[in-house]
């Protein structure tokens, strides 16, 4: 059986866990909680031993990397095509987001949500207005990208129908709404594409980001505070 050794607060292990939901695929479920330092563990090391996750043990075939687990679930398993196309070209925009978003939309988002909202929490003061403003900017950068060169006029990022990559995309941006910050606030055509994949991701998508909103609300109300 498969078994799947995720954080739901990660980012690319909420984008398997939403894609295994979403199949009704069949795995063993094996929650690692970075915080407790699960991660790091002697047996998980031996499992990845990067020691990070998501990874995956199909039977004994032991994967680690989100956009490999993803590739190899979506070929391995009876999946509608539209997850990771088998026409040549329709693939290789998928593959083309895929290899774009390490540096850009992981980079910048995952970026941000460090410095506004987990720094602070380590260190007991906000994050200073320069470091900060400079996170902003460079991901309106990334996210400009996003609706310039993927989205253009389509409802998903590789063409009008879901594919992996906005699983990995969705789940990097809605990271920020831990510290209250809306990405696609003045930006409609994400805004819509978010809520594309939300729809057809429900309910597993607002499941999984539960604990996002938590965040986000009780950030909201520290903010009304102030």
């Amino acid at each position: 059986m498969l078994t799947y050794y995720y954080d739901i607060m990660s980012q690319p292990s909420r984008a398997i866990f939403q894609f295994l939901k979403a199949n009704n695929i069949v795995y063993k479920d094996h929650p690692i909680a970075i915080r407790k330092g699960e991660h790091k563990s002697d047996w998980f090391l031996k499992i990845n031993p990067m020691g990070k996750v998501p990874a995956i043990n199909d039977n004994g075939f032991i994967l680690t990397e989100s956009v490999a687990i993803l590739k190899y679930l979506a070929m391995r398993y009876v999946v509608p095509d539209h997850w990771y196309p088998s026409d040549l070209q329709q693939r290789a925009r998928v593959d083309e987001y895929m290899a774009w978003q390490h540096m850009n939309t992981r980079f910048n988002a995952a970026g941000l949500f460090w410095k506004e909202a987990m720094l602070p929490q380590i260190s007991g003061k906000p994050v200073d207005k320069a470091t900060l403003d400079k996170a902003v900017s460079q991901l309106d950068d990334t996210l400009d990208m996003l609706q310039t060169m993927f989205l253009k006029d389509q409802l998903f990022l590789c063409g009008d129908s879901i594919t992996i990559a906005d699983l990995l995309a969705v789940n990097e941006l809605i990271q920020c709404l831990a510290s209250g910050r809306d990405v696609t606030k003045g930006r409609p055509k994400l805004n819509a594409w978010m809520n594309h994949v939300r729809e057809k991701l429900h309910p597993h998508f607002d499941n999984s980001v539960a604990m996002i909103y938590k965040m986000r609300d009780r950030a909201r109300m520290q903010q009304a505070r102030l």
